[in-house]
């Protein structure tokens, strides 16, 4: 499995648009052919800077996901209103805490 971690960080007068947007589109990234789960973070102090964590079957289910109708419709539409340039990460579990754990 891979992880994906994506840092987005938005100018203060788009991240409405943007959690708007995300509203939108979240159900069709989560139930991607390959994609196992998303989740959209955001961060404490500086609420400008969110994150997008999802896992995927292999490298192949993320690229075919990058190469589709429905990224190239996400990725122009948010890009303006970036105020950094985008990280990534493509990374591989050794462990995970969260499954079995009683809420």
């Amino acid at each position: 499995m891979l992880v994906r971690i994506v840092k987005l960080t938005f100018q203060e007068t788009h991240l409405n648009e943007f959690l708007a947007h995300f509203e939108t589109v979240k159900w069709q990234v989560a139930q991607f052919p390959g994609c196992k789960g998303m989740r959209l973070i955001q961060d404490l102090e500086n609420p400008c800077i969110i994150m997008t964590y999802s896992e995927w079957e292999n490298p192949e289910a993320l690229e075919n996901y990058r190469q589709s109708d429905l990224f190239r419709s996400i990725w122009p539409t948010i890009k303006p209103w970036f105020s950094a340039k985008p990280e990534a990460w493509s990374l591989r579990h050794y462990f995970d805490g969260f499954q079995g754990v009683n809420s």
